[in-house]
């Protein structure tokens, strides 16, 4: 399967390949995720952590399948809800930058399993 990883986490960016690096915040990855499914790109994995803690890390990293023959109009919408998810959060609280290196770590187990589960290698 191709794939790529879109990620601002330095750590995924050093040790996983397929990577588009993403110099920016949580919401500018979730952003440049939006844009490749606009052209026609699939998720392979949430764009949302798995806890509402999670929303609160600085690092995300989200795998999504090259571009297809069309735009899958159910994963724009799952990007486009989680974009609007992550700003009504994001009015409450900030970026726990204090625990980013732990965050960092996290995001990468947590990429690492979804590896695992959907068996990619």
């Amino acid at each position: 399967m191709n794939h790529t990883i879109i990620t601002n986490n330095p750590l995924v960016k050093e040790n996983m390949e397929n990577v588009l690096y993403i110099e920016g915040s949580m919401k500018d990855v979730l952003i440049k995720t939006r844009d490749l499914i606009q052209f026609g790109s699939e998720l392979i994995t949430y764009p949302l952590g798995a806890s509402l803690r999670m929303l609160f890390s600085p690092y995300r990293s989200i795998v999504i399948k090259e571009k297809q023959s069309k735009i899958n109009p159910i994963h724009l919408e799952i990007i486009e809800n989680s974009i609007i998810k992550y700003n009504q959060h994001m009015e409450v609280r900030k970026e726990d930058n204090k625990n980013k290196d732990d965050y960092k770590l996290i995001d990468f187990e947590l990429l690492k399993s979804a590896f695992d589960e959907i068996k990619i290698t």
